[in-house]
C-alpha cells in the first residue's frame, strides 16, 4: 500500500490533504458531515486577541468558477476558542493547526502567547493577508520587510510549526518565500485568495460593501499553481498549495509543480468531506501507478525548461 504520511516540523501527518482555514469553521462544525480522523490536518478559521464582527453584508458572492468573499476575519476570538473549541479538538486524532489574524504584529505575537499554554493542537498558520492598522491598513502580506519580521518575531516564541500564509497579490512570491525562510519558518501556505470584485449593473454598486475582496475557487488554480512552482523553487521548507482544488487529479498537479500537501478550501462548502475524497484518490492514483511513496509525486514535473524561463516572460 503507498506510503501517505509526511512531517512537518516534527509533527507527523497522516495523508497530504489538509482542510484550509476559513472553509472547515473550528472542526467541531463538520464533525457530523465527515470523519475528520481521515484529513491530513484541520486549519482552524482564522484567531485575532478579541472576537471579531467581521465586515456587513454583503460580504459573500458567488462567481464564475469562484467566490468572492470579505468576511472581514469575523472570528470567536483567541478566549473563546480555548474555553469552547479546544475541548472538541481534544477528542479527534488528525492534527490542528491553528490560523491567527492580526491587526499588528504585537497582536500576531500575543495570541500565539496565549495558545503556547495550551497542548492540544500541533502548529500555526499565520495569516499575513491581514490589514496593518499601524501603516494606513495595508496588508501586511505585501510588504516583504513586514512578512519577515512578523516571522521573526514569532519563531522564538513557539518550537511548535510555524507555517506562513502567503498572498499571491504581490509580483514574485518567491522573495517572500525566502524571506520567511531566513527568519526561521518550518513551511508555507501558499496562495491566500486573489484580490477581486463584482458589479451589480442594475444598481450600479459594487455587490460586496467593502468592494472589494478575496477571489477563491477554480478561477484561481491556474494562477495558485504558478505560485507553488515559483515558491517551491525558491526554497527549501515544505510549500503547501492552495487555490481551486476540487479533485485528486487538480490535488496532483500541485504536488507535481513543488508542493508537499495541499489544503482544499472552497469545495468544502460544496462538499465537506471533499478532503478524505481528494486523499483517498490521490492514494488510488499512487497504487495505480506502482508509487510506493505520495511524496515521490512531489516536486515530479517535468518542465524541460530552464529555471530562468519561470521570470524571463514578464
Amino acid at each position: 500500500m503507498t506510503k501517505t504520511s509526511f512531517s512537518i516540523g516534527g509533527v507527523q501527518f497522516p495523508n497530504r490533504v489538509l482542510v484550509a482555514s476559513g472553509t472547515f469553521g473550528y472542526g467541531d462544525e463538520c464533525s457530523s458531515l465527515v470523519d475528520v480522523n481521515k484529513l491530513g490536518a484541520i486549519i482552524t478559521k482564522s484567531l485575532s486577541m478579541n472576537p471579531r464582527e467581521g465586515n456587513p453584508p454583503t460580504r459573500i458572492v458567488e462567481t464564475p468558477s469562484g467566490m468572492l468573499n470579505s468576511i472581514g476575519l469575523a472570528n470567536i476570538g483567541v478566549e473563546r476558542f480555548i474555553t469552547e473549541k479546544l475541548p472538541f479538538l481534544e477528542t479527534i486524532q488528525c492534527p490542528v493547526i491553528v490560523n491567527i489574524a492580526a491587526s499588528t504584529v504585537d497582536e500576531y505575537c500575543a495570541v500565539l502567547d496565549v495558545l503556547e499554554e495550551h497542548s492540544r493542537f500541533d502548529g500555526y498558520e499565520i495569516n499575513v493577508s491581514c490589514p496593518n492598522v499601524k501603516e494606513g491598513g495595508l496588508s501586511f502580506g505585501t510588504d516583504r520587510v513586514m512578512t519577515a519580521e512578523i516571522t521573526r518575531r514569532l519563531r522564538p516564541r513557539t518550537k511548535r510549526p510555524l507555517i506562513m500564509k502567503l498572498t499571491p497579490n504581490v509580483a514574485f512570491i518567491s522573495e517572500f518565500a525566502r524571506a520567511v525562510e531566513a527568519e526561521g519558518a518550518d513551511a508555507i501556505s501558499a496562495v491566500n485568495t486573489l484580490i477581486g470584485m463584482a458589479v451589480d449593473v442594475q444598481k450600479r454598486k459594487p455587490v460586496l460593501s467593502t468592494v472589494t475582496g478575496g477571489l477563491s475557487g477554480p478561477a484561481i488554480k491556474p494562477v495558485a499553481l504558478a505560485k507553488v512552482y515559483e515558491a517551491s523553487r525558491a526554497v527549501k521548507i515544505p510549500v503547501i498549495g492552495i487555490g481551486g482544488i476540487r479533485t485528486a487529479t487538480d490535488a496532483i498537479e500541485f504536488l507535481m509543480v513543488g508542493a508537499t500537501a495541499v489544503q482544499v478550501g472552497t469545495m468544502n462548502f460544496v462538499d465537506p468531506s471533499a478532503g478524505v475524497t481528494i486523499a483517498e484518490g490521490i492514494q488510488a492514483f499512487c497504487e495505480e501507478h506502482g508509487i510506493p511513496d505520495t511524496g515521490d509525486l512531489v516536486g515530479s514535473l517535468d518542465a524541460r525548461v530552464d529555471s530562468s524561463v519561470l521570470t524571463s516572460w514578464l
